[in-house]
């Protein structure tokens, strides 16, 4: 059974989070972080079979899932300037101090991913272990989305989240524009996803606003003209360089984010395991939880 419960943050933000089990020792911890346009509900076949019985000598893992910063029923400020990384880093942070750090593993996909990406350079006291599904590294995405006319035509729908307008036009017709970005008709998109999606999307996308604003508020998408920040943007290795054994799980059928973002990955993450995923796509966690799972049991307790 799936639970929620409230973290109120020390700097005043509230998530709210959902676990299939109470962390207790010796049971390892782990963080799951969605992306967009999701919401912690999405980890939920994955919590639940988390919790199944194991072997002998083997221990269920108490796994949490946050509602990101904007997303459902978490706190949702109305600045844009809100959903900086710095920012939504910093709710990281508080949660995982909160449920006890170090974790054994951070687990993070999409959006997650990106902030995972920063929180795992900049705090890798944190952190034992970083598992990483289909989001890109920040620096191997500034360089694709400068050089790469594949990535850059992949990418352009962030321009179109940016406009002041956007979570209504996404909320026509039943969110019309929206669906398209699971594929065509994916199997796991019955009935009680697409009703989940919509409690979170909220009536006319009243609760995609928060969600968009991370687009909103990032320097990182294709460039439409000479003066954005993207071509100007530096990321020195060092900030941005992961040193915790981190591993890259990559549905290579995502038609987002390109496998060129893999490439030379090595450069800011020593100490990497690149899995792709043939016939996966984007969505991972929601097409193959059972992968997930096996992946989280073999990096938590090594079987």
């Amino acid at each position: 059974m799936i639970r929620s419960f409230q973290a109120l943050l020390p700097h005043g933000i509230t998530l709210s989070c959902r676990t299939a089990a109470a962390p207790t020792a010796p049971a390892p911890k782990v963080l799951l972080l969605h992306g967009f346009p999701e919401a912690a509900f999405a980890w939920d076949a994955v919590q639940l079979q988390l919790q199944m019985p194991l072997a002998e000598g083997l221990h269920p893992v108490a796994a949490v899932a946050p509602n990101l910063r904007g997303y459902a029923d978490s706190s949702s400020p109305a600045e844009v300037a809100a959903y900086r990384p710095k920012h939504l880093v910093a709710d990281v942070v508080a949660l995982i101090e909160q449920l006890g750090a170090p974790l054994d593993l951070l687990v993070a996909h999409d959006w997650g991913g990106a902030l995972a990406w920063n929180l795992a350079a900049a705090r890798p006291d944190l952190l034992k272990r970083l598992l990483i599904i289909n989001s890109p590294h920040p620096a191997a995405f500034v360089r694709e989305l400068r050089g790469s006319p594949a990535q850059q035509a992949a990418s352009a729908y962030m321009n179109f989240f940016c406009r002041p307008d956007a979570a209504a036009l996404l909320a026509e017709h039943d969110f019309k524009r929206l669906w398209p970005f699971f594929g065509a008709q994916p199997h796991w998109l019955d009935t009680t996803q697409r009703d989940a999606y919509r409690a979170v999307w909220g009536p006319g996308g009243t609760g995609l606003e928060g969600p968009l604003n991370y687009y909103r508020a990032s320097p990182l998408r294709p460039s439409v003209s000479a003066d954005d920040p993207i071509h100007t943007l530096q990321m020195p290795d060092e900030s941005v360089t992961v040193r915790v054994p981190t591993t890259v799980l990559w549905g290579e059928r995502d038609h987002a984010l390109l496998p060129g973002l893999l490439e030379g990955l090595e450069r800011w993450v020593p100490d990497l395991q690149v899995h792709r995923v043939p016939d996966g796509s984007h969505w991972l966690v929601h097409e193959q939880p059972e992968r997930i799972v096996q992946t989280i049991r073999r990096l938590t307790q090594r079987i």
